[in-house]
């Protein structure tokens, strides 16, 4: 293969916005995002996360879609049949929320205005809109998913598979219909699972009220934070063994305000130290009163309704708000003479996740699934290592939450989504649950039927994502071909809504866990550590940063030195470090095609006998940097393969190799100079290739210009470490010409000898050394500005007048006499040292200060000990420099 044009295809500056939407067209042309059933090849499989069409994407979706996109670039150039399943969710509470909002906002009506099925037309419409979205944003991220096979959580298929599970876990008796206590969130009008309410700490009130007992003159005092719901009262509850209330068991109490009497009863769940050891039990609103109540059979009373208001069953204060009703309770309380007294309480209060409202645990009729029985496997393929969380901390969240779930709550009143396919027989009440509308009862054959008017919980459907997309319940090709899946990249915070929930439909539904690994990334929050919110206005939006600096420069931010299942936080000077990498690359890249002849240049490594030392380390260091890219994907430390390939790039590759071999191009000797040439293009080569699963476009964009543009980037094969000769003599060698170099600029630089003054240096060195020192002393004089370099024998033909430094076993001097103006040295020397004393005096006579040391914090105490013992080493530092300048021998 031959070079196209010599580097003049590279324009001189790399532009992002000239070259994303042709490069992006290009691989969409190409068809390389495409996967097929190839049984030739080995598949690997990712699910990607469907994004809720609500609204446009945000920086972690950014974040989430990156991290697929490089494993899945990088298995596709490593020889898999890679499929990376994109798709949408329906979302069923957050769609109908913004299209609600959006009909009352731009159109001043409800849902109820249009009707259920011309509001789910509305919300279709919706969702083209914003499911548009979001794939092109994907697209200006990089993101290569085989859109051919894009999915829709609600699309046909999908709709089938989600029946199909129900109707089987019902005829399994593992979703049942039944009155429970549910979270109940009336602001968004639907029930909520646990999982999807949110426990904050906040401040309140916590009440003592007197209960009188039945028959006696004397009370009881209970503490609640909500004295509202002593409305709906229907027992007493005290610990077993607390010896204060054992004469109490069995006895009655009457409910304040309402002159119910209510058993006393025991129950091993009140806790005898909380307020005053006794507890009311209110079955319809609080879930641990109603699993007390299911123990001692005690009735259920509703007095709050699903829209936050008093029923009839609360009396006098029936049809108030709750939060009025409290106050008229608290009042008549107070006026009856049963509050006993009112203090500040902290307690965790439930919230709705959507939007952030106080939810109300009510009794309702709703469907559920029946957990324990499908919790057990999916908790102990997670405990034989079947799926892997990584880091692998989050097994123990996972494991957690599994051990200690209850029934999911599936049903939700709303008009989006999959409604439950189950119909009530007006003439027996019996349930028919069935795949398609059935014409009449199974049980009586009668003809009016009545559909379930709710929907199913939206994560229903998304616990199916990794098999219902590939055909599910057929038997398809990609069914036994791609599925499981390899890697599922998430959230941390979404492990028991979505994680969990695929793991147990999967094993129960296919026998397969759907995935062998769980990638977990953090959150991404603004450069104070912050959570992104509109409210805070620190939000980053990622098609701005793109418009700004590229694709790939947001990617290098969001990657760089990321660790799995760690929050990130945002910084724009990453941003720009990402595209000033580009640049780099970019200058390298042309520099590197400059130089390559169209005629006779052949890609390939130089046979051994044409290898110059900075040859032989620049190989070694390639098959090792290869062998370290790899360890890192392997334990999904992508952030610190990008670091590395990144510190290789810009440090060893361009700083160092490019500048060691610029008199060989300029040279006349052709083997050297065609040996130079194919190491430095298989650096470049080697460089693009592990690069471009992270910054895809610049990669390509280079790719494009070199020997080897017959093929796209995207395709070309991921680099072998034994591609690459090691030579671990060389590395050795090199590492000690590196640490001269820096050495002599160093002393360069400490007393600012400009970079255009040649200067002339003395080394003593072992007889190793010396060879290699002599071997390299025309790099040395080329890339530290030396003149000459003079071999002293030992130690007592140390120069006067001359800085010193050491590198590895190597002592360098830099003879300073006709450089610079010596006498100036002394006195700036001499005057660093005097403030520099100043400051340990300083600092010394605080930290013989008893009342410092000891009052102060520990940590400012540490902090005064450090700089003093820095400062004492520069003290040193300087005193070391005067001498070396003041021996005139």
């Amino acid at each position: 293969m031959t070079a196209s044009a010599g580097g003049s295809t590279l324009p001189s500056r790399y532009d992002p916005a000239e070259v994303e939407e042709d490069i992006y067209r290009l691989w969409e042309e190409g068809r390389y995002f495409r996967a097929r059933v190839d049984c030739s090849r080995p598949p690997y499989t990712i699910m990607m996360p469907p994004p809720n069409v609500t609204s446009d994407l945000h920086v972690g979706h950014a974040l989430n879609n990156t991290l697929q996109d490089v494993l899945i670039r990088r298995a596709r150039m490593r020889g898999f049949e890679s499929l990376w399943q994109p798709g949408t969710d329906h979302a069923g509470i957050a769609t109908q929320r913004v299209v609600e909002m959006h009909l009352r906002e731009d159109r001043g009506i409800t849902r109820h205005d249009l009707g259920r099925e011309e509001f789910v037309r509305e919300t279709w419409r919706w969702k083209e809109k914003y499911e548009d979205n979001i794939v092109q944003q994907l697209k200006r991220l990089g993101a290569s998913p085989d859109w051919d096979r894009i999915r829709f959580t609600f699309d046909d298929g999908l709709s089938r598979a989600v029946k199909e599970v129900f109707v089987r876990l019902y005829e399994r008796d593992l979703i049942y219909r039944g009155d429970y206590l549910i979270n109940w969130c009336i602001d968004c009008g639907t029930a909520l699972s646990d999982i999807e309410v949110e426990h904050e700490d906040k401040v309140g009130r916590l009440y003592h009220v007197r209960y009188p007992l039945a028959g006696s003159d004397d009370h009881i005092v209970v503490a609640t934070t909500r004295p509202e719901t002593i409305l709906g009262d229907t027992g007493m509850a005290v610990h077993p063994d607390d010896g204060r209330y054992s004469h109490l068991i069995g006895e009655c109490a009457v409910v304040p305000l309402m002159d119910r009497e209510v058993p006393i009863i025991a129950d091993d769940w009140v806790d005898p130290d909380f307020g005053t050891g006794i507890v009311k039990v209110t079955p319809g609103h609080d879930p641990n009163d109603f699993e007390m109540g299911l123990r001692a059979d005690l009735p259920t009373i509703k007095v709050i309704d699903e829209d936050g208001r008093m029923t009839d069953d609360a009396g006098m204060y029936a049809g108030l708000d709750r939060e009025e009703a409290r106050e008229r309770v608290v009042e008549d309380l107070k006026a009856g003479g049963l509050l006993e007294r009112i203090e500040e309480h902290e307690h965790a209060v439930g919230m709705c996740y959507r939007c952030d409202s106080v939810v109300e645990p009510l009794v309702s009729k709703q469907w559920f699934v029946r957990m324990k029985p499908l919790a057990e496997p999916a908790m102990q393929v997670v405990r034989d290592g079947k799926v892997k969380f990584v880091p692998e901390r989050f097994s123990r969240v996972y494991l957690n939450w599994m051990e200690n779930i209850r029934d999911w709550c599936i049903s939700r009143p709303l008009w989006w989504g999959h409604q439950i396919p189950a119909w009530y027989c007006a003439e027996c009440g019996e349930i028919n649950v069935a795949r398609q509308e059935p014409e009449e009862c199974a049980s009586c054959a009668g003809s009016e039927l009545t559909r379930d008017t709710d929907v199913l919980d939206t994560w229903f459907s998304s616990a199916l994502w990794p098999f219902s997309t590939q055909g599910w319940p057929d038997e398809t090709e990609e069914m036994s071909y791609f599925f499981p899946g390899d890697v599922l990249v998430t959230a941390w915070d979404i492990i028991p809504f979505w994680v969990a929930r695929m793991i147990f439909t999967s094993l129960e539904f296919t026998g397969e866990v759907p995935f062998h690994d769980v990638l977990i990334h953090g959150v991404v929050l603004d450069p104070q550590g912050r959570k992104m919110s509109k409210s805070l206005g620190n939000g980053v939006d990622p098609l701005e940063v793109i418009e700004d600096y590229g694709a790939d420069a947001l990617r290098f931010c969001l990657l760089f030195g990321n660790k799995p299942g760690n929050d990130m936080r945002f910084h724009w000077d990453r941003t720009e470090a990402g595209r000033n990498f580009a640049n780099k690359l970019w200058n390298a890249c042309r520099f590197v095609l400059m130089h390559l002849d169209e005629d006779d240049f052949t890609p390939g490594v130089p046979d051994a006998e044409e290898l110059e030392t900075e040859d032989r380390w620049l190989l070694t260091r390639l098959h090792e940097l290869v062998e370290t890219v790899d360890d890192h994907f392997t334990g999904y430390q992508l952030g610190e393969a990008l670091r590395e390939i990144y510190d290789f790039a810009w440090s060893e590759y361009c700083d160092w190799y490019i500048e060691l071999v610029k008199s060989r191009l300029a040279g006349d000797d052709s083997c050297s100079r065609r040996a130079a040439l194919q190491v430095l293009y298989s650096g470049l080569s080697a460089i693009l290739r592990l690069l471009h699963p992270f910054m895809p476009f610049v990669t390509e964009q280079m790719w494009q210009a070199g020997p080897e543009s017959d093929e796209q980037l995207i395709c070309a094969p991921w680099p072998r470490s034994e591609d690459f000769p090691v030579k671990s003599r060389a590395r050795y060698e090199m590492q000690s010409f590196m640490e001269v170099i820096r050495c002599i600029r160093n002393l360069r630089a400490e007393v600012n000898v400009p970079p255009s003054q040649q200067v002339m240096v003395q080394i003593i060195a072992g007889e190793e050394d010396r060879q290699l020192i002599g071997d390299l002393q025309h790099h040395i004089e080329d890339m530290a500005g030396v003149s000459e370099v003079q071999f002293l024998e030992g130690t007592n033909d140390r120069p006067q007048q001359a800085l010193a430094g050491v590198a590895s076993d190597v002592q360098v001097f830099l003879p300073l006499r006709g450089v610079i103006d010596l006498e100036r040295e002394i006195e700036r020397l001499n005057s660093n040292l005097t403030e520099v004393m100043t400051r340990i005096e300083k600092s010394r006579g605080k930290l013989a200060n008893e009342d410092f040391v000891q009052k102060a914090p520990r940590e400012v105490v540490d902090q005064e000990r450090r700089r003093l013992s820095e400062t004492e080493s520069e003290a040193e530092h300087l005193k070391r420099r005067l001498a070396e300048l003041q021996d005139e021998g």
